[in-house]
């Protein structure tokens, strides 16, 4: 089961700007900032002042998530609820019948995650996040 939202993910075109702004325009402190290439990303984890956490994705040339960039634009791009295991939680929403993106957890920024199919929840990309 969830624990709590963990962190929304905003796809940006450019890293540096996006942490700009939001540093500059709420306050955001930048925590973390990692190339992760088997997701085809440039992400950074900021925290806001009452333990909010933003995630930008920067897609790298040529990734499906440029691809995705370049369909819907910048903005909104998942949701992540914290878990304390993600394996166990796909298996149990497998059971439910809902659709996963992934089949069981890889590596991601701050853990372990996987994906929850949009057709699943109401449109929504849903990220389970275990820390590490």
């Amino acid at each position: 089961m969830a624990k709590q939202v963990d962190h929304i993910g905003i796809l940006v075109r450019d890293l540096d700007e996006a942490t700009k702004l939001y540093k500059d325009c709420f306050g955001a402190a930048l925590d973390k900032i990692e190339t992760i290439s088997k997701q085809g990303v440039k992400a950074a984890i900021l925290s806001l002042a009452q333990g909010a956490k933003l995630e930008l994705l920067e897609p790298l040339p040529g990734s499906n998530m440029a691809n995705v960039l370049e369909k819907r634009g910048e903005g909104l791009h998942h949701i992540t609820f914290e878990v304390d295991d993600v394996d166990k939680e796909l298996s149990r929403l497998s059971k439910k019948g809902i659709e996963l993106v992934d089949k069981k957890s890889r590596p991601g920024l701050e853990g372990m995650v996987a994906f929850i199919h949009p057709k699943s929840v109401r449109g929504v990309l849903v990220e389970l996040c275990q820390k590490t």
